[in-house]
């Protein structure tokens, strides 16, 4: 019997759970060499096998990309948008002169596409996954008005400072379904953060998708020493616009619900960035904020090819922690920001992706579209 079990065990690995459902299902999500099938372009149409090769870029490991495309206005969040979108909330004065930034989000439960044809019935911060990008700056004072309209109780707990009755966690800002909280503390410190549910299980509530990025650009006037670097963060300032910056949360999807992962992505959607690479201006510097939200995984990596980075983990510092690195390794929270260029490169599309190679291959890597500057 224990042979059997062993047996049994190897042949519904969660690999082949996957992809022999779609298979049973009429294969529309697979792309496979034995079917000549893979995605096309850089604009999502779906290679049918009739031209006389696909195009370079999607036949990489082995063509084990997904074929056709997930709807984004029916999951009402597109990948190729949430990469540069950020939320930066209302905006007043308080009585002693500070600001208040004032953020709303609701939890709402939510049927969503992560794969062509591969439905995860999620739950939302503002109905997507991950939650909206939050933005502020050091300093500020910052107001998050939390409306749960799931079916759970659920809390927003932020990776930052605060007092013990803003952390979200039972006890502290557990919000019944049809119930508002609000949470308001300072920005600080400034760095790349995270903010997820804390509801017990813990593991199924940030599984199910409740987590976002939580940024908060240093405050120039209290980095005197490197006013330059922290202006460059900061957004809305000339020096910001410079950068290219982008939003990434690598996250993964258990759709068996068996404590691994059948889907991995980053920004929910796998294979999103390849078949609509991000694109790049050559001259002008990238700066990406990433984090790891991967649940039953007890580490995740980001690698970047034909090219090198600058890393600041955490973000919490405006010099690099690690310097001149094409690899880092993060686990669950991990989070920091990348910065690198490609002012001395040729043009053309370059891959980034994790470095444990099923990830990749079950929807965990995408291109960036390096170009000359558009006049």
């Amino acid at each position: 019997m224990p042979e059997v079990r062993v047996w049994f065990r190897e042949k519904i690995s969660r690999r082949g759970l996957l992809w022999g459902g779609l298979a049973a299902a009429g294969g529309s999500a697979i792309a496979g060499t034995a079917s000549g099938q893979s995605g096309h372009s850089g604009h999502g149409a779906v290679y049918s096998g009739n031209a006389e090769a696909p195009p370079a870029h999607l036949t990489t490991h082995g063509s084990m990309i997904t074929v056709g495309d997930v709807d984004a206005e029916r999951n009402g969040f597109d990948p190729s948008k949430m990469v540069t979108d950020w939320e930066k909330g209302s905006v007043s004065t308080l009585a002693d002169g500070r600001i208040l930034r004032t953020f709303e989000i609701e939890a709402v439960d939510r049927e969503i596409e992560i794969a062509p044809g591969i439905m995860f019935p999620a739950w939302t911060y503002n109905g997507r996954v991950p939650g909206p990008a939050l933005r502020a700056t050091e300093g500020e004072r910052l107001r998050i008005v939390f409306r749960n309209l799931g079916s759970h109780p659920h809390s927003m707990h932020f990776h930052g400072i605060h007092a013990a009755r803003m952390d979200g966690v039972p006890g502290a800002g557990l919000i019944n379904p049809g119930d508002e909280f609000v949470y308001e503390f300072d920005a600080r410190p400034f760095g790349c953060h995270l903010y997820h549910c804390h509801a017990l299980p813990l593991k199924r509530h940030i599984h199910k998708g409740m987590y976002g990025l939580f940024v908060i650009d240093p405050d120039p006037v209290r980095h005197p020493e490197l006013a330059e670097v922290a202006r460059s963060r900061l957004l809305g300032t000339p020096e910001n616009a410079e950068w290219q910056e982008f939003a990434m949360v690598m996250n993964g999807f258990d759709t068996n619900f068996d404590n691994e992962n059948e889907v991995y992505a980053v920004n929910t959607v796998a294979h999103a960035y390849m078949k609509r690479p991000i694109r790049i201006v050559r001259d002008r510097p990238v700066r990406i904020y990433l984090a790891n939200v991967v649940e039953f995984d007890p580490i995740n990596s980001f690698h970047l090819h034909a090219n090198f980075f600058d890393y600041f983990e955490q973000g919490t510092t405006l010099t690099p922690t690690l310097r001149t690195v094409d690899l880092i390794t993060q686990v669950q929270a991990q989070r920091g920001i990348l910065e690198f260029t490609y002012k001395d490169h040729e043009t053309g599309l370059y891959m980034f992706h994790p470095h444990q190679s099923e990830f990749t291959e079950l929807g965990w890597t995408g291109m960036f579209d390096v170009v000359e500057a558009v006049a």
